[in-house]
């Protein structure tokens, strides 16, 4: 649910999501049904390769094998308006439904298109203020998944963590359910009350875990002094809750903060941290790589684009400790893979999520939005991550007793290591 050098802009630039389209495809596909709409003419770049589509005088598109008659479309919105029970249908809605399923029948999780209204929510919620339970969900093995329970949110307190499986929401099985869909049915107006079957990892029987909904609402960067044990020095520990679009600027400050103190070294914890935007990866990662690359990312082959360093690499001398987790995604996961190939940090915790891909999320004249992958994305060593994660260089495991205690053994690991 949901931040990026562009892979490409808008007319008006926009920063691109990562979480897990270009502009053009979508405006070609906007305008092609809206043509079929109108009745009107339209020309196409591809040429037909096997068949035509018939009832349309649209020409097949080099990628499709087999004839397309478009007059099953108009034979279905037909059937709906006169045999439907519930009428009068609203055709808007059949219309963003059709939209919505176009982008859904391309099988990628991670592809979606949004209406106006959950277009707006969703870009709420990437600026860290929303209305649910502050969960980042996804599919993972194709079971939908809690990511990350954002830390002092309802989830949290909650007790979900990373790697808990969604079996049902108010009951409603999710098999088979889209994440988009699920994100409607656990969003809700603050007070509400939502219950989910979750099963957690290593446990044979799901549970039923009740939320209230409340306002989320997200500090993106917080930083402190910690003490180093046995010792008087302290280093800075900085926590990255999500790379919005101002994260950046942020971290900044809080760096500027802590610093002025001379800290022996720095901790960024990306715990359950879902990702972002791109461009603010980015910049994070530069503040330790002074130069050269620090992602690349396969567009539609052959096109292969590197993302260099944008800033001058101040802590690139600075002992560093990055803390990850099953929740530390997409975003988080290119900062933790830039600094572990240029040996610029250690990596503590434990295997990441394991989001490769790369979205674009563009918005459309009438204030909806589609969401498309464009990329898969690599470490500076050509490393993919996708659905495999990044390994720690120290594995430190968090388990529920250490919940109970309130005991952080990957954090107290790695002010052992600044120690020394």
């Amino acid at each position: 649910m949901t931040f990026i050098p562009p892979i490409s802009w808008p007319t008006k630039p926009r920063p691109q999501r990562v979480v897990p389209a270009t502009l053009v495809v979508i405006f070609v596909i906007v305008s092609l049904v809206i043509g079929f709409v109108a009745g009107q003419e339209s020309t196409s770049k591809y040429l037909p390769t096997g068949g035509n589509i018939t009832n349309t005088n649209q020409p097949l598109p080099s990628y499709l094998g087999k004839d397309v008659d478009f007059s099953l479309f108009w034979n279905l919105w037909e059937r709906i308006h006169s045999e439907y029970l519930e009428q009068p249908v609203v055709d808007t809605k059949l219309f963003y439904g059709a939209l919505e399923g176009m982008v859904a029948g391309l099988g990628d999780p991670y592809s979606v298109f949004m209406d106006p209204v959950t277009a707006k929510k969703f870009d709420s919620e990437l600026q860290g203020n929303f209305d649910g339970i502050g969960a980042e969900i996804g599919l993972k093995d194709n079971i939908l998944t809690i990511i990350a329970p954002l830390s002092g949110t309802p989830s949290a307190k909650a007790g979900l963590k990373p790697g808990d499986k969604i079996l049902a929401i108010d009951k409603v099985d999710t098999t088979a359910m889209s994440v988009d869909y699920a994100v409607t049915l656990i969003r809700g107006a603050r007070g509400t009350k939502v219950n989910l079957l979750i099963l957690s990892q290593g446990e044979n029987e799901s549970r039923n875990v009740e939320i209230t909904r409340s306002r989320i609402e997200i500090p993106l960067v917080t930083g402190e002094l910690k003490n180093l044990p046995n010792s008087k020095d302290k280093v800075a520990y900085i926590k990255l809750v999500h790379f919005a679009s101002d994260t950046d600027n942020t971290f900044r400050s809080v760096l500027a903060q802590l610093t002025t103190q001379g800290p022996k070294g720095i901790i960024i914890d990306l715990r359950n941290n879902p990702g972002g935007y791109l461009d603010q990866a980015i910049a994070i990662s530069s503040h330790w790589v002074a130069k050269g690359v620090v992602v690349k990312e396969q567009l539609i082959p052959p096109n292969f684009k590197e993302h260099m360093s944008i800033g001058g690499g101040e802590l690139a001398g600075t002992p560093t400790i990055i803390l990850v987790n099953q929740g530390s995604a997409s975003a988080s996961e290119i900062v933790a893979g830039a600094l572990q190939d240029l040996k610029l940090a250690t990596i503590v915790g434990e295997q990441t999520f394991g989001k490769g891909s790369v979205q674009n999320l563009e918005e459309l004249p009438d204030g909806s939005a589609v969401k498309l992958t464009v990329a898969k994305w690599f470490t500076p060593q050509g490393r993919s991550i996708d659905k495999n994660g990044i390994k720690p260089d120290i594995e430190v495991k968090f388990s529920k007793e250490d919940v109970e205690k309130g005991t952080d053994p990957q954090l107290d690991r790695a002010l052992e290591l600044l120690n020394k």
